[in-house]
């Protein structure tokens, strides 16, 4: 168990910045240690195929465009893994009915595969909405957009 005690409302910057870097080490080993389900590891599935799923999940099929903007990468980047991913069941392409050019990307409709899908991201969803359910709705996205700048900053040194 953690020593770490909880940050007090009213936070200086300086403590608020020690707490996050103190924070987010352990918030990334605890998400490189989240179990792929069984049914998953026989996937080449690493934590970047997490997000792309995510989107399949909770927002439905969408075009490979539609996902690399989701996604902030190369239109190329998602073609890789989808191709990748639909070789494994993980996710099936289909020719977009309204303009044939395009092509729409879903999670597979085998049963047992998209429930180990649901259940990877299961742990995560239900952790940010017991830590989201005491905020209200502008604080919720005051803290997403806090997030969103602090890795738009730190990634700007890559």
């Amino acid at each position: 168990m953690s020593t770490e005690q909880t940050p007090e409302p009213g936070l200086r910057a300086d403590e608020a910045v020690r707490s996050m870097l103190l924070l987010m080490p352990r918030l990334a080993a605890r998400l490189k240690r989240t179990p792929i389900p069984d049914r998953l590891r026989s996937f080449t599935l690493a934590p970047r195929h997490l997000s792309l799923l995510s989107y399949l999940l909770f927002d439905g099929p969408m075009a490979v465009g539609e996902l690399a903007s989701r996604l902030q990468v190369a239109p190329t980047t998602v073609s890789l893994m989808v191709s990748d991913l639909t070789r494994q069941g993980v996710l099936v392409r289909r020719s977009d009915p309204k303009d044939a050019r395009r092509t729409i990307v879903d999670l597979t409709e085998d049963p047992e595969t998209r429930s180990a899908i649901e259940s990877w991201l299961a742990n995560g969803a239900k952790a940010w909405r017991a830590a989201f359910e005491p905020l209200s709705p502008e604080e919720r996205a005051m803290f997403v957009r806090t997030i969103e700048t602090y890795e738009r900053l730190a990634g700007a040194a890559d």
